[in-house]
């Protein structure tokens, strides 16, 4: 994969991710898209907190093609970039699909009072059950948790508190404010650059993408 990956700059062709250089057009927008803006409220830090470039991933536990990008994708971009501390990974919840996709956002958040946000997010992933059929559910939540050995009695007392709905909400209207309309969508960005990807395409995208970067 190595090998591949040094070859990109030299094959590297029309750039598909979409320069989002019109939110630098006023101070307030300058401000609102700085990277810690972009990165404050989200998920862990995946990968090396140095990196200098950064996937920001807005997604729906409930999506259909962000459980694709998760199954596919997502590996090859962990194995190759964010393991090797080229790349960080922020993943902010963008719920479009309604409450279970809140609930499920929020369970997550209470999994990394335990100190395991991307264990319990990958478990849902992986226990993905398509769009609105109800596999979200308090039973399900909690088998999750029961499956990477969280306290449940501390996991529930935190969803039945609703300690991070606040939080969820508000990673929700951000993305609005910032353009997202689809997910699952990507801020990729540097100190210099920040390219926006929108939907699970192709890693060759991803990989131009960060080339450019």
């Amino acid at each position: 994969m190595k090998k591949i990956l040094f070859a990109i700059p030299i094959a590297i062709g029309m750039l598909t991710g979409v320069f989002l250089a019109f939110y630098s057009q006023t101070d307030d927008d300058s401000k609102l898209l700085t990277e810690s803006r972009l990165i404050q409220n989200g998920s862990p830090i995946m990968g090396n907190p140095s990196a200098s470039i950064t996937i920001l991933e807005l997604g729906d536990y409930q999506c259909t093609f962000c459980y694709k990008f998760h199954q596919s994708t997502l590996n090859t971009i962990k194995l190759d970039l964010i393991e090797t501390g080229k790349v960080k990974l922020v993943f902010k919840d963008f719920p479009l699909n309604g409450p279970d996709s809140v609930l499920a956002a929020e369970a997550a958040h209470c999994a990394q009072d335990q100190g395991k946000y991307w264990q319990y997010h990958d478990e849902l992933y992986k226990n993905w059950g398509g769009e609105r059929t109800g596999w979200i559910t308090r039973d399900s939540l909690d088998k999750f948790a029961t499956t990477i050995s969280l306290n449940l009695d501390k996991f529930n007392e935190c969803l039945d508190e609703h300690k991070y709905l606040e939080k969820v909400n508000q990673m929700h209207e951000f993305g609005k404010e910032i353009g997202i309309d689809a997910t699952p969508s990507f801020l990729i960005f540097s100190n210099e650059k920040i390219i926006k990807i929108r939907g699970n395409q192709p890693l060759e995208v991803f990989l131009k993408s960060l080339d450019e970067l």
